[in-house]
């Protein structure tokens, strides 16, 4: 892991794409101005592709959204290899619904690194909503991404409200986690946040969040949504006094950006007030994880 590392975090506003020119050039302005700054990640909010159907001449039933971008999937995948070999930048594209080769339907995140080269990670946790409208399921594996910075973590949205799969992205040497999300609600929001500022207590870890905000019309299932995007830390010495190296303002499209010292953090894991990852009794508890391992899901 480099000893400093940039991250630039976007939170989008909903706004309709009127074809995929007009969703690669917002796309485009993100990676430019994150590379630009020179960052080493910038990341996208969770289901960021959604924009891609709002333009339609009619509103696409809620059934059949995860086929309609399933027509974009590989588009996107070239988009983000393109863009990350132009800015040097290595890109977590936030999420995007689709099939499988097995005709099930999941939440993929796709992650460019500054090569081209791919890695994908699936939604481990699809909510009630996306189970029930979009037929989503879950995926199977919970691995870091390897990249020129190091290893990193991507949980998208609500996986980050379950503290297993982050302590084993950490065990693997994950010490930064990308959270793409998308809340309709404040309350969802803050689940979100609360859970997200709990993972880098526990881990003493930094965590990445990127959301959308505001509202889009002629969309099924996606009306409107609630972000305050954030680069969050530790709460420890050394660290942002709340814990907070970055925060957006809320519901405005934005980027935020912040420098995240490595060293920092081993510091904080062996010297710090509290050593959360040092102190787990392992006599009392463990934890297996069951499922494929591997560089993609």
């Amino acid at each position: 892991m480099k000893p400093k590392v940039r991250v630039a975090s976007v939170q989008m506003a909903l706004e309709p794409a009127s074809s995929r020119d007009a969703f690669r050039n917002r796309v485009a302005h993100f990676v430019r101005v994150a590379g630009e700054y020179g960052c080493d990640f910038v990341c996208f909010p969770e289901h960021f592709t959604l924009q891609l159907l709002a333009a339609a001449a009619t509103m696409i039933p809620a059934e059949a959204t995860v086929d309609a971008l399933t027509e974009h999937t590989e588009w996107l995948r070239g988009l983000l290899g393109e863009l990350a070999r132009e800015h040097d930048i290595n890109i977590i594209g936030g999420s995007h619904a689709t099939r499988r080769e097995d005709g099930s339907a999941c939440n993929l995140s796709i992650v460019t690194r500054r090569d081209g080269s791919v890695a994908t990670r699936t939604k481990l946790h699809p909510t009630p909503d996306e189970r029930d409208v979009w037929g989503i399921s879950g995926g199977a594996a919970c691995d870091a991404i390897d990249t020129d910075c190091g290893p990193v973590g991507v949980m998208i949205c609500y996986d980050s409200e379950f503290p297993e799969p982050v302590r084993r992205l950490v065990d693997q040497g994950a010490r930064l986690i990308f959270v793409p999300y998308l809340t309709d609600t404040r309350h969802g929001h803050l689940r979100v946040r609360y859970c997200c500022h709990a993972r880098t207590v526990e881990n003493q870890c930094y965590v990445v969040t990127a959301g959308f905000c505001g509202n889009l019309a002629n969309t099924a299932n996606l009306e409107m949504a609630y972000a305050q995007s954030a680069i969050l830390t530790p709460s420890d010495h050394g660290f942002a006094r709340d814990g907070i190296a970055a925060e957006a303002e809320p519901q405005i499209e934005q980027m935020i950006f912040a420098d995240l010292d490595m060293d920092l953090l081993e510091a904080a894991r062996r010297d710090g007030a509290v050593r959360n990852l040092a102190d787990r009794r392992a006599d009392l508890y463990s934890v297996s994880w069951r499922g494929e391992t591997g560089a993609s899901d």
